[in-house]
């Protein structure tokens, strides 16, 4: 696995590429559906998504329903938690003409990849997986379902049933991606013959910023401290009035030894496309009251056109049920391709 510099030196590769010819690249990324999107989302990965779809590089966005089975809560109301989520990506400007949104559900060749790539790796590998420990550890279950384990091995068949070559990733995930690539290469050695019958896929690092919650911890839509894309202005104001901040007036940017007053800078600088240090130094000795204000004015200055455009979706919810069904259609024919291949390789077309 490549180590975090390495990965940082090789996305800087891959963007002159991507650049050069977007059509080389296809990616594959996705959420689950567990609540609505909120801005550590846009600024961490939806607004990339857009970015490389804008370039022309081929996008693939996979509804992970079938991992959310695992939490009972998110389960009893799948369908509204998916066209939530789906409401987002058409708001943030995800355009289904051009990229490929759809659910696992609806595409059973990909599920079908499930079964020979839980083959090809070990219960250690699996159980060893930082997301999948993260995941039994704040699952406050006694026992853990099955299910539980296969993620890894479930997103390695969301990135390889299209052959995606490039996954946008923040280096915490590049453990899971590695996953990915050891199926790909094993599947390749095992059953290949010589020839890649599926490709190793790459990690683009994003410089995704880190945005405090409310709270100043991590912001989590399971926590409470998120400011969710689909919120009101006001009652973005009133989440911004209650963040965090600190007992000194001034106002800097100092991330390590500010993490809350600079999160709240950082967040109106992205916003307003400036440097967050300008940003802080135009507020000065205002103090977190005029911080706040311009957060808020901010975050409501550019969330507003998502917010209109994720409304008028809304007004259609035939509209975005169409948006999954000719996405998994577009999505299972490809699976079928990649399925029908990898049996060949495998010697189980009968």
């Amino acid at each position: 696995m490549l180590g975090v510099r390495a990965a940082r030196l090789r996305s800087a590769e891959l963007e002159e590429l991507i650049r050069r010819d977007p059509r080389g690249f296809r990616i594959s990324t996705g959420d689950r559906p567990t609540g609505r999107l909120h801005l550590g989302h846009y600024f961490g990965t939806l607004h990339n998504r857009v970015r490389l779809q804008n370039l022309g590089v081929e996008l693939f966005v996979v509804v992970a329903d079938y991992q959310v089975l695992t939490d009972r809560d998110v389960a009893d109301r799948l369908a509204e938690h998916v066209e939530e989520l789906v409401l987002d990506y058409l708001a943030v400007g995800v355009d289904p003409a051009r990229s490929t949104i759809f659910a696992h559900s609806a595409v059973p060749a990909l599920n079908q990849l499930l079964l020979p790539f839980l083959s090809l790796v070990s219960v250690a590998e699996l159980s060893r997986n930082p997301t999948v420990k993260d995941e039994i550890a704040h699952s406050r279950r006694s026992a853990v379902s099955g299910l539980m384990f296969t993620y890894p091995a479930h997103q390695a068949a969301d990135i390889l049933f299209c052959k995606a070559n490039l996954v946008p990733v923040g280096q915490d995930q590049l453990p899971h991606l590695e996953l990915s690539r050891v199926v790909a290469r094993r599947l390749n050695n095992r059953y290949g013959g010589g020839r890649a019958v599926l490709p190793e896929p790459e990690a683009l690092l994003s410089a995704a910023p880190l945005l405090l919650g409310t709270d100043g911890a991590k912001m989590s839509k399971s926590r409470g401290n998120a400011i969710a894309l689909a919120a009101g202005a006001d009652e973005t104001a009133r989440l911004i009035r209650g963040a965090r901040t600190d007992a000194e007036r001034h106002i800097t940017y100092a991330p390590a030894t500010r993490p809350e007053v600079s999160s709240l800078v950082l967040l109106t600088a992205l916003c307003l496309g400036r440097d967050p240090r300008q940003v802080a130094d135009d507020i000065g000795g205002a103090g977190a009251s005029a911080l706040k204000a311009a957060a808020t004015e901010a975050v409501n200055e550019h969330l507003a056109p998502m917010r209109a455009r994720r409304a008028m979706y809304a007004e259609d919810r035939g509209h975005v049920r169409r948006v999954l069904r000719e996405g998994g259609e577009r999505a299972n024919a490809i699976a079928e391709t990649t399925l029908r291949e990898v049996r060949a390789a495998m010697g189980t077309l009968y």
